[in-house]
């Protein structure tokens, strides 16, 4: 993304823009600190303002937050439901990808940003707003997120970002400065000086990071987890479950122990969430690299989304030709590291999901699992596409192989090895 510099004039005109023109904006509105202060300062600056909170999911009450908007400036509150498009849409093409940004990172949020951006969008158009606005701040990934998206549906909108703002970033130096303005201004807050970290919140997991969680070499705090318990404190009981797939994508879950079944994709991704959650699967405390260059620390827990992907890996493996899952698998990385960084309406982007999609074809079968205390267990697998022959392999039946063939494949393969090892030779004057 080409970021915009700090004396873009641009940028730094958007408000007094609004104060002429009384321009209306969509607020991607949390109720957080961030953008509850950011409400009464555009407020303030002259906007017209309509607060837009996407429901992906998020444990939250809708409509306490429509109240608390409305009362501290909006002209109007939207909050479209959006969970099961995010599962279907956005979710199961990560789950084809066996999506993980650098090996750990299941995507929770980079995932759920495309789809808050098109739905902001079409808030704005339905409006007739000339800007949209968000609170994320200047250092991280989230502005590259909701901008990119915007522009890529809507190249004419303006995008008002009040922390790259000298007259709002210089007025907030920092978060403290921020429970100020609250507290003059009477906005409630969930949040506290005593427990500042940042959370993230949707359908697929919860993110956390800021205060004490910037020291890297610092446990996370005792009860920061929401979503999962504490592997120690998970049943000592097992549970199996089965998750049949077609063309990579999960269509339903069986849970062997009581009979559970779950076929509607967000019904069986809910139910997902809460047996991992139950058995304290998916934690991971991280450093990562962001997009615009610096490292972050931060603890996820994604339950669904880890079962999911562990499973989609078995039965990909057990029905993919090798050398088409290492191409697939180098899509994967791409795809990964293209949603990270806000690429998702991007035409390479859009390439690669069909390809990966494509490549998804013959994944189709069932995977038996066992959740125990924080771990995922891979019981079996079966497919009526597996490539797996059983007569082949067994070291009881010959089969369909000759072994004396063995021979001179493994000669044809040793042949490069056995020229760099006579230049090596060759250079140590042996």
């Amino acid at each position: 993304m080409q970021g915009v510099k700090r004396g873009d004039t641009r940028e730094q005109t958007m408000a007094d823009q609004g104060k002429e023109s009384g321009g209306k904006v969509v607020l991607a509105y949390s109720g957080g600190l961030d953008t509850s202060c950011i409400l009464t300062w555009l407020v303030e600056q002259g906007y017209q303002v309509v607060a837009y909170l996407a429901n992906i999911g998020q444990e939250e009450d809708f409509e306490a937050v429509k109240a608390k908007a409305l009362k501290f400036g909006a002209t109007k509150m939207v909050i479209p439901d959006l969970r099961k498009e995010f599962v279907t849409e956005f979710i199961w093409p990560a789950v084809q990808a066996s999506a993980k940004y650098e090996d750990r990172y299941l995507l929770g949020t980079a995932l759920a940003r495309p789809l808050i951006a098109r739905a902001m969008v079409k808030v704005a158009k339905e409006e007739g707003a000339q800007y949209v606005s968000h609170g994320a701040t200047g250092k991280g990934n989230d502005q590259i997120r909701f901008e990119l998206g915007a522009y890529s549906l809507h190249p004419s909108i303006k995008v008002i970002s009040p922390w790259r703002l000298p007259e709002f970033y210089q007025r907030f130096p920092g978060r403290n400065d921020l429970f100020e303005y609250a507290k003059e201004h009477g906005i409630p807050l969930p949040v506290t000086p005593k427990t500042p970290w940042s959370m993230d919140a949707n359908l697929m997991h919860i993110s956390y990071e800021s205060g004490v969680l910037e020291d890297p070499g610092r446990a996370g705090p005792a009860g920061i987890f929401q979503m999962t318990v504490d592997p120690e404190k998970a049943p000592d009981q097992e549970e199996v479950i089965e998750i049949h797939f077609e063309k990579g994508v999960p269509v339903c879950v069986r849970n062997q122990s009581d009979g559970t079944l779950k076929k509607d994709p967000l019904e069986l991704f809910v139910y997902l969430n809460e047996l991992g959650g139950k058995h304290g699967v998916g934690r991971v405390d991280l450093v990562e690299n962001r997009f615009i260059g610096m490292k972050s620390r931060g603890l996820y827990e994604t339950p669904g989304g880890t079962i999911l992907i562990e499973a989609h890996t078995d039965i990909e493996v057990f029905t993919m030709d090798r050398e088409l899952r290492k191409v697939k698998r180098g899509l994967d990385a791409q795809f990964s590291e293209q949603v990270y960084r806000g690429f998702w309406f991007s035409p390479e982007c859009e390439f690669t999901r069909s390809c990966i999609a494509k490549s998804q074809d013959w994944v189709t079968g069932t995977v038996t699992l066992k959740l125990y205390k924080g771990a995922i267990y891979i019981q079996g697998r079966k497919s009526p596409y597996s490539l797996y022959n059983e007569e082949l392999v067994s070291m009881n039946v010959q089969g369909d192989y000759e072994p004396a063939d063995a021979g001179g494949f493994i000669r044809i393969n040793a042949l490069r090895l056995q020229e760099y090892a006579r230049l090596r030779l060759k250079e140590s004057g042996q």
